[in-house]
């Protein structure tokens, strides 16, 4: 009887390590075992970032970060061979771009996300894939021509950005007294700009002339020379996971070596007239790492 309590005992311990240690096995599974365990890979691309990251007409994935993410798709799928990959957009709010990381829910995303070190505590990212900085858009009939000129006017900016916190700052030093307005997003912002509800929105420059591209009247709007801020962009991958990082890494420094990053980027944003910018042709050349 004493030998049957045992057994029941060790029974029910084994009944709770048993599964923990499942679960522990799973969250210490690298980004390529899952791709290859799941024959999926999971990219996570914004609907509202254009030029970088955004729908088309026909609701389809498109821009400049989802055209890298395309040939980062491919070096994915030469990694593994023969093995069958079927790559997968996820569309992904920008409240959830990290945690979705995180979650698993996709295995890179896509958009106009700042490198920064508090979010390199919870998350890893590629070499950098774009540069740029905060700036202000206005309608043209404002007169809003620089930042000081939006002393007693209303800044929309959307919640969860980098820009939030450089703005706040950048208002503070210069001692410009404004009124931050938080936003769900860029899309309310646009709809809050053009009815009157602000006199501004504040966005990194790239999505603001995505913007203007995307707009029914472009010459409506006017934006700001002035830059606040340094954004360095990159794809969030998971903390940790080197394995991944290097076939995404390995991607991009081809596409930088080959030149293919020039006609991305006069596909999605050249078209707008601009030009590369000098810090972006710096980051292109440092990001040329040999094989």
């Amino acid at each position: 009887m004493k030998h049957g309590s045992h057994t029941l005992a060790l029974l029910f311990v084994l009944s709770l390590v048993v599964p923990g240690s499942h679960l522990l096995a799973q969250d210490s599974e690298g980004t390529l075992e899952k791709i290859a365990r799941t024959g999926e890979f999971l990219i996570g691309y914004r609907a509202d970032s254009s030029p970088l990251s955004y729908e088309n007409s026909d609701g389809e994935p498109s821009g400049y970060s989802v055209d890298l993410c395309r040939r980062i798709a491919a070096g994915v799928k030469a990694h593994f061979g023969d093995k069958d990959i079927e790559s997968k957009f996820v569309r992904i709010s920008s409240e959830e771009r990290i945690s979705a990381v995180i979650d698993g829910k996709i295995d890179i995303e896509c958009g106009s996300t700042t490198i920064t070190l508090s979010r390199q505590e919870r998350v890893d990212f590629s070499l950098p894939t774009f540069v740029t900085g905060a700036t202000v858009l206005s309608l043209a009939s404002s007169g809003i021509q620089s930042m000081s000129d939006l002393s007693g006017k209303k800044i929309g900016v959307a919640k969860d950005t980098t820009t939030v916190e450089q703005l706040e700052h950048h208002l503070k030093e210069n001692l410009i007294d404004a009124e931050i307005v938080i936003l769900a997003d860029r899309t309310e912002g646009m709809t809050y700009l053009n009815r009157g509800g602000i006199d501004a929105l504040a966005s990194d420059q790239i999505v603001l002339i995505g913007q203007i591209i995307e707009a029914l009247n472009p010459r409506q709007y006017a934006l700001m020379n002035d830059i606040f801020s340094y954004e360095p962009y990159g794809f969030v991958v998971r903390k940790n996971d080197a394995d991944f990082r290097l076939v995404v890494n390995r991607s991009l420094s081809q596409i930088y070596r080959s030149g293919q990053h020039a006609d991305i980027f006069y596909k999605w944003i050249g078209r707008a007239g601009v030009n590369v910018p000098p810090i972006l042709a710096a980051m292109y050349q440092l990001s040329t790492i040999p094989e």
